[in-house]
Parts: structure tokens; C-alpha cells; sequence
């Protein structure tokens, strides 16, 4: 069948930003395949979120009700989206690249015998030549490649479904103006998993306080090793102040030491953003980070090679010192407040 499966992860009984992301994309896809698209969900009273998965096109919605399936348990849960995903037989299944879906989905593939690409951050559909086949309307896998400065595309032509997860923030959010009738089908619990499915069991949970929130900040002002040092990154935290943002830096400048706390870490192997404005300051532009934030709104880019790979990327460029250019606009931001 040419439709699209979404896994639809919630945290306490909401749906995840990723998972919205991913029922836009999956509309899409579903409608340029001709198909429709569906979602999975699973957890302790969730079946009312059926109603926003209609919001964002789903015409088909499985959903699995258990109190014992409040938290994330890697068992029960591959059993019910595997029977999901047997019963709808879709030609697509994706989930959000996260602690949980990175858990899942290599032992979904592994039990259904079919591919998964990881940590993607761009998906198309298009035609393809592999060992002498052609294949039409495979699904394009865009991810980050660890070995060089570049973009890979990873298809898995001859397997269904082409299964693949997604980060976090590289989607966009578009729910329809008005839901669609959908139907949503219930999954016996009790038939389908056994006593053993639950040999593990969440005892209690214990989460760090967040400190610093760069997905929901409209405003980043991120650093790269080309800051220089520690002191010279002070000036992006006045800066940041200033325009009521928040600072984000690439691996190279926290490795550096310029700034403490991966938290603060942008692309690959960090988070994706998508803020109203993004300064990149003594950024070079290489995909690990640019993959984290090329999304943005607007991006304005400072630094001192004219070359640099990430004024490509951004809507204005500025080649010159980056802290020499970022204490210049505090100066004109603070004085025009006056």
C-alpha cells in the first residue's frame, strides 16, 4: 500500500513537537505517493489525541491503551507498532529521532527485515537506479556524513516499509485548516502482548532541571571556535541578553572551552533550532553544524573569510571580526535603547 505510518510519540498524554513534524511531512509524502497516511499511538489514555493526529491529515489512527504502557518500555512497544505496521502494510514508517525512537526502530527493522536510516534531517521522494533495478517514487533519506563535509542520501529500495527517523526541528509544523474524518482502531492489549512483554517495569522517573531552552528561543546568538576564546564569547552573552535570546555554540568551541555545557550545542550532534533570527558568529559553515540550524527564519552570518562556507547559507553576511562586529552591535543596540 503507498501510505505513510507515523509513530506518534506522547509525554504525559500530549503529543510530541517531533511527532506533529512528522504528520506534516508524512501528508505530504502520502500525497504524492497517492496514499494515505496513518499513525500509531501507545501509552495510558492517549486515545483522545487521535483528534489532533486528524488535524494534521491522518485518515487512520491505531491506538494501544494500557496503564501499564504510562512510560516507554522497549518490548511491549515494538510488539504493538510492528502489528501496526503489519496490519497497515505502509509503503513509509517514521519516527522522531529521539532517545525513544532510537531505541525502537532498529529492533522494528530488524524483526520486519527491512532498512532504517537514522538521524535524518531532509526526505524526498524520487526515482532510482540500484543493481540494475529501477525503482519509482523511493523514498530519499538525507543525513549528515560523519566521514566528510557533506550531505548523504541513503535509500533502501527493495524493503518495505522504507523506515527512517527524523531530528527534532527540521520538519515543519502545518496543521490543516480543518481535520479530516478519520477512524481510529483499537488495539487489544491484552490479546496481543503476554505477562513476559512486561518483564521490566519503570520504577520511578528523576529529570534535570532545564537550563537552557535553545528550541523554544526566538532569538540564537551562536559562537564557533573562531570566537577565540572564552572572554571574547562573553560578548555573545550580552549580546544575546540584549535581544532577549539565548547562546549556542558548535562542537569545536565547547570542545575548545570557550563555552561550558553541551546543552549549548547546535547541528549534528547536537540539537536542530529554527529561530526567528540566528547569529552565527566565528562560525566556518561545515554541515555538522549547519544541519542544526540552516532552518532558521533569518540568519545573519559574521566572519572574517569572505569564503566561508556559511555565508552561503545565510540572508546577510558580514566578513569581518567577529568580536570586534559583535561589540559594535551591542554599542548601537544598547545606545538606540537610551
Amino acid at each position: 500500500m503507498k501510505n505513510v505510518m507515523i509513530y506518534c510519540q506522547t509525554s504525559n498524554r500530549a503529543m510530541c513537537e517531533v511527532s506533529l513534524e512528522l504528520l506534516t511531512k508524512g501528508r505530504r509524502l502520502a500525497e504524492q505517493l497517492g496514499g494515505e497516511l496513518s499513525a500509531v499511538l501507545v501509552g495510558d489514555k492517549v486515545s483522545h489525541l487521535a483528534a489532533e493526529a486528524y488535524r494534521y491529515g491522518a485518515q487512520r489512527v491505531f491506538c494501544a491503551e494500557d496503564e501499564r504502557l504510562k512510560d516507554y518500555l522497549t518490548l511491549p512497544y515494538v510488539k504493538i507498532v510492528k502489528h501496526a505496521i503489519e496490519t497497515e502494510r505502509p509503503e513509509i514508517f517514521l519516527a522522531g529521532a529521539t532517545s525513544e525512537g532510537r531505541d525502537m526502530t532498529p529492533r522494528l527493522a530488524a524483526e520486519l527485515g527491512c532498512g532504517l536510516t537514522a538521524d535524518c534531517t531532509a526526505l524526498e521522494l524520487g526515482d532510482c537506479s540500484y543493481k540494475d533495478n529501477e525503482y519509482r517514487g523511493v523514498l530519499k533519506c538525507i543525513r549528515p556524513s560523519f566521514v566528510a563535509n557533506q550531505l548523504t542520501t541513503i535509500i533502501s529500495p527493495s524493503t518495505r516499509p522504507q523506515m527512517a527517523t527524523i531530528r527534532e526541528g527540521v520538519m515543519a509544523k502545518e496543521p490543516l485548516a480543518a481535520a479530516v474524518s478519520g477512524v481510529c482502531e483499537t488495539i487489544d492489549v491484552e490479546s496481543l502482548l503476554a505477562p513476559e512483554d512486561f518483564a521490566v517495569a519503570v520504577i520511578e522517573k528523576h529529570a534535570e532541571a532545564q537550563g537552557v531552552d535553545l528550541k523554544g528561543a526566538k532569538v540564537i546568538v551562536a559562537g564557533g571556535y573562531g570566537m577565540g576564546s572564552a572572554e571574547n564569547f562573553e560578548s555573545l552573552f550580552r549580546l544575546a541578553e540584549l535581544l532577549g535570546g539565548e547562546v549556542g555554540a558548535t562542537r569545536a568551541a565547547i570542545d575548545a572551552g570557550y563555552v561550558g555545557g553541551y546543552e549549548r550545542m547546535i547541528g549534528q550532534t547536537g540539537i536542530t533550532v529554527r529561530p526567528k533570527l540566528y547569529i552565527a558568529c566565528g562560525i566556518s559553515g561545515q554541515v555538522q553544524h549547519t544541519v542544526g540550524m540552516d532552518r532558521s527564519a533569518c540568519i545573519i552570518s559574521i566572519n572574517c573569510d569572505a569564503d566561508a562556507p556559511i555565508h552561503k547559507i545565510a540572508d546577510h553576511a558580514i566578513v569581518g571580526d567577529a568580536k570586534q562586529t559583535v561589540d559594535k552591535l551591542i554599542t548601537l543596540i544598547s545606545n538606540n535603547r537610551r
